[in-house]
């Protein structure tokens, strides 16, 4: 079964635009679990727009299901994740000043340094998981570097399924085709909304999981946020 991880950067992004603890990016981690969500994601980014790498501290001892830490592997976040120890990090590599990612790891430009980094994080035991784009070759080199699973990178998906869902998703059941040959577990995430997030699954039924922030959180602001929750696990266990 597909599990849901909710992203939670726009919760923090609320409370950073006011100051103070409102609201309190904690304790909609822990309501959101409570709502049925299989885990939790955070990205912190060095600016610390949205979530701050002293939420990560406070949440990560709190949550009872998944805890997933994504971000560029710079000496600040690769000393967070060796600190908080998450059950999973996923490797994006995002620019500094980077709005939101917008793009998957070219592995065998940079093998060297994502066989180091990857090694590290498996040798405290947490599972490694490396963004990439549709491009099935990316599956192999994924599992040279040594990772245990792959996130497909779905804003191209998202923007193309209106027009067509399956031409959209053609590259992506290319991909995740060479990931499930290559041994890798499979992750999605970004742009994936109520609209599309079925067609996705019933596609490529072996997803293990899926991250969606930026459209869960908006459409809570309609539905509440446990509705949403349940919203979008209704999507992943009846598609």
């Amino acid at each position: 079964m597909t599990r849901l991880s909710v992203n939670i950067n726009k919760i923090a992004t609320i409370r950073n635009a006011r100051g103070g603890n409102l609201p309190d990016v904690t304790k909609a981690a822990l309501d959101i679990e409570r709502f049925g969500a299989e885990g939790i994601t955070v990205h912190p980014r060095p600016d610390e727009r949205h979530i701050r790498y002293s939420d990560v501290r406070e949440i990560r001892p709190l949550i009872k299901t998944e805890f997933n830490i994504e971000g560029n592997p710079i000496p600040s976040f690769i000393d967070l994740v060796t600190e908080v120890k998450p059950d999973q990090v996923t490797l994006v590599p995002d620019a500094h000043d980077a709005i939101t990612s917008n793009a998957g790891w070219d592995i065998p430009a940079h093998m060297d340094f994502l066989r180091d980094v990857i090694a590290r994080f498996k040798a405290l035991g947490i599972r490694v998981s490396v963004f990439i784009d549709p491009v099935p070759e990316m599956a192999e080199a994924a599992r040279e570097a040594g990772a245990d699973r792959v996130e497909l990178y779905t804003e191209s998906y998202a923007r193309n399924y209106p027009a067509g869902p399956e031409a959209a998703i053609a590259p992506y059941l290319a991909t995740a085709k060479a990931v499930r040959e290559a041994g890798l577990g499979l992750n999605a995430g970004h742009d994936l909304n109520l609209d599309n997030l079925s067609y996705f699954i019933r596609t490529i039924p072996w997803t293990d999981e899926v991250s969606i922030g930026h459209a869960l959180i908006s459409d809570a602001l309609y539905l509440g946020l446990e509705n949403t929750v349940k919203a979008y696990l209704s999507k992943i266990r009846n598609f």
